[in-house]
C-alpha cells in the first residue's frame, strides 16, 4: 500500500467481530463496534533504513506495547478515541469529522466492508456446508 490512511500519524489495522449463524441459508451478523490497533512510530514510506522499524510498521499490541516509552495504554471507557487500541466507532468518527465528504466516506467504507465478509464466507461456504 503505498499511501495508508493515518490517523495521528500512525498506521492503524481493524479488526471486526462476525457472527456465522448459519450456512444454509447464510446467515451473517457483523457486530457494530471492534476494535483499532495502533503503531507507535509516525509512519514514514518504507526505506532502507527504517523498513526494520517494527514500531512503525506493524499495528500488533504485543509488539507496540513493548514501546514503553511511547506505548498509551487507555484506561478510560469513556474516552474512544485515544491511545494505541481504540474502538472502531473512533475511527469512523474521525472519518466523518476530518473529511468534507466524511460521513458518504464511511458509508462506503462499512459497505466495502460488508461485501468482503459475504465474499469471503461464500468461498467457504461449499466446504462447510459439507461439513454439516
Amino acid at each position: 500500500m503505498t499511501k495508508p490512511l493515518l490517523i495521528d500519524g500512525l498506521k492503524f489495522d481493524l479488526r471486526l467481530y462476525i457472527l456465522l449463524q448459519s450456512v444454509d441459508p447464510l446467515r451473517i451478523f457483523l457486530y457494530k463496534e471492534g476494535m483499532a490497533r495502533f503503531s507507535t512510530v509516525a509512519y514514514q514510506v518504507p526505506s532502507a533504513t527504517n523498513l526494520k522499524n517494527q514500531f512503525m510498521h506493524l499495528t500488533n499490541y504485543a509488539i507496540n506495547q513493548k514501546n514503553k516509552d511511547v506505548f498509551q495504554f487507555n484506561d478510560d471507557a469513556e474516552v474512544s478515541d485515544v491511545g494505541h487500541k481504540r474502538t472502531f466507532t473512533s475511527i469512523l468518527n474521525h472519518i466523518v469529522e476530518t473529511y468534507p465528504d466524511g460521513q458518504h466516506k464511511v458509508n462506503q467504507l462499512l459497505l466495502q466492508i460488508e461485501l468482503i465478509i459475504i465474499r469471503t464466507i461464500l468461498t467457504v461456504q461449499p466446504s462447510l456446508k459439507s461439513n454439516l
